[in-house]
């Protein structure tokens, strides 16, 4: 009977070993396999050909910036085709395709984008072309797939809501500030 406690033994330190990978597993999933939705921003913006009507009813401007999509997992973010809206007013004045693309694991991919801006009549557009700064928001919404080690993917969108101050005189982009 010499072999019954080197048995216990030996099971006592399986047993110990499936409890020390099951942590591991555990921990492993709460925190590397956590999927999160990417973080999507605006770079810097610069604001080009601004001309207006004599009477300051109709404006154009073209807004050149970067467009960021920061991922933050441990798996690759693939998104789709998507569209970056800028309003004035609550009113849509002009939008910008965001082709789709590929986000590596834990870095940012950046993309230039240019944004035609086109207003027609607007009850506060003269004053506001008067006084040199023209209030703007933007909304994004960019859907598509994380994809961790290949073999679990996660439906994920990351969603951007911007405003800004457009300075007509410098043609500087104020105030911007994205949630």
């Amino acid at each position: 009977m010499k072999g019954d406690g080197k048995n216990k033994k030996c099971l006592a330190y399986v047993a110990i070993f499936i409890v020390f990978q099951i942590i591991v597993i555990t921990a492993f999933a709460l925190t590397v396999m956590k999927v999160k939705g990417p973080k999507v921003r605006f770079g810097t913006i610069t604001a080009d050909n601004f001309s207006s009507t004599g009477s300051n009813s109709s404006w154009s401007l073209n807004l050149v910036t970067e467009f960021a999509v920061k991922n933050t997992n441990f798996g690759h973010f693939k998104y789709q085709n998507s569209t970056v809206t800028i309003y004035y007013g609550g009113q849509a004045i002009g939008t910008a395709d965001i082709p789709q693309g590929k986000a590596k694991a834990r870095s940012t991919r950046r993309t230039g984008v240019n944004i035609s801006i086109n207003t027609d009549k607007s009850t506060n557009l003269g004053n506001d072309i008067n006084s040199g700064v023209v209030p703007l928001t933007s909304e994004a919404t960019l859907k598509g797939k994380v994809e961790l080690m290949k073999i679990i993917k996660k439906n994920k969108s990351g969603k951007m809501s911007c405003s800004m101050s457009v300075n007509l005189t410098t043609r500087a982009i104020q105030d911007l500030k994205c949630k």
